[in-house]
């Protein structure tokens, strides 16, 4: 049988995960809480469970959550969106990226992303018959040159993936950045599709700047969330999209062909918890900001250099004055013989640079994050 992804493996999170359960590692790889979800959360869970709620949710998402993440979006941004129309829940946030993608790329159509990107881009972009445009950024800043981005931009290039608050660098878009974009998207008549999984999560007066907060960047854009990113409950795979009118009904068009509806009484329990505890989306970013600063001070003492993180979970290391090796041999040799699991960020780029950086996923215990840091000082 012929591949119709041939260069696609298994995720550098899956094996380092697997690498980690193998040797004992304590595993600061893969991107996910070692805390669990609200209780209240999963009290609402249990009880839309055990009150029959257990069939198809209308494909766009039960109305109650649809208005609940407007208010949100209305709360957080000052921004006026219509929850039945404009908001689609989807099966995790990838689902709805890579619904977007289908939606709006055709064969021929080029996708420019930045590297290093989020892994499931590119194989949704050559599914749709598309080509992806890689634009590298580099430590220590990660910095988007955009004149380097309109050099890019052909005849062919159908629209841009940006994400803010950045996975794996943990940096955040800026107003400038923005105002270049929304240039350059207007030039040329571009697409664009905004991955704001790690919005709620952003450090030191940061603030999140959303697409959906500029009405001309937002004419023309798929704004991609995650629940799970925000309520601690990755394994929920709950997500959402939100987008003018006419876009979301071709969104939904292709949706209600991939997952049709998601989990109904996890809809009804997130729409629980954004009613009744606005506090804890508006409490996230100081609770990982402390764990981010847990880490960074346990780390205090090491040979790594530690990069700014403005956002997400995720803190980057520069091993440069430790090791020789190359970034994958040594999250191998991290995990092997020190106990750490880590993921290398050459795998996050189509052609990496030299740069010697690893990626620690800090939403863990704080003992945890201690323990991994008294074993990477050791080094």
């Amino acid at each position: 049988m012929k591949s119709k992804l041939p260069e696609v493996g298994i995720s550098i999170f899956s094996q380092m995960t697997a690498l980690a359960n193998e040797h004992g590692a304590i595993n600061l790889s893969q991107g996910f809480p070692e805390f669990d979800a609200p209780d209240y959360l999963k009290s609402q869970l249990n009880h839309y469970v055990h009150a029959g709620q257990n069939q198809y949710a209308p494909s766009a998402g039960i109305p109650n959550l649809q208005a609940q993440v407007a208010a949100l979006i209305a709360r957080r941004y000052q921004v006026n969106v219509s929850g039945q129309e404009q908001v689609t829940v989807t099966s995790g946030a990838t689902e709805a990226l890579f619904v977007a993608i289908q939606a709006i790329v055709s064969k021929g159509d080029e996708v420019i992303v930045f590297d290093p990107a989020y892994d499931s881009y590119e194989p949704a972009i050559e599914l749709a018959g598309g080509k992806a445009v890689h634009i590298a950024l580099t430590a220590p800043n990660y910095q988007i040159d955009w004149q380097q981005v309109a050099a890019s931009i052909t005849s062919k290039t159908r629209a841009i993936i940006i994400n803010t608050p950045h996975n794996p660098s943990a940096k955040t878009l800026k107003s400038d950045d923005l105002a270049q974009l929304k240039q350059l998207l207007e030039q040329h008549d571009l697409l664009l599709i905004s991955d704001e999984v790690y919005e709620h999560i952003t450090f030191d007066g940061f603030a999140h700047r959303s697409v959906l907060s500029d009405p001309e960047l937002f004419a023309r854009a798929f704004v991609v969330s995650s629940f799970g990113k925000t309520f601690h409950s990755t394994g929920w795979k709950m997500g959402y999209c939100v987008a003018p009118k006419q876009m979301a009904m071709e969104f939904r068009k292709i949706h209600q062909y991939v997952t049709f509806s998601s989990f109904t009484p996890a809809q009804l329990a997130l729409a629980d918890m954004l009613a009744e505890q606005p506090e804890h989306v508006d409490e996230l970013s100081a609770f990982y900001q402390h764990k981010r600063d847990v880490l960074v001070n346990a780390l205090a003492s090491s040979r790594f250099e530690l990069l700014p993180s403005e956002g997400t979970y995720f803190l980057l290391l520069d091993y440069s004055a430790i090791s020789e090796l190359d970034d994958v041999a040594f999250c191998r040799y991290l995990v092997t013989e020190v106990g750490v699991a880590a993921v290398p960020l050459s795998v996050f780029y189509q052609q990496a640079p030299k740069d010697k950086v690893i990626r620690l996923c800090f939403a863990k215990e704080n003992q945890t994050l201690e323990e991994a840091a008294k074993r990477l000082c050791q080094l």
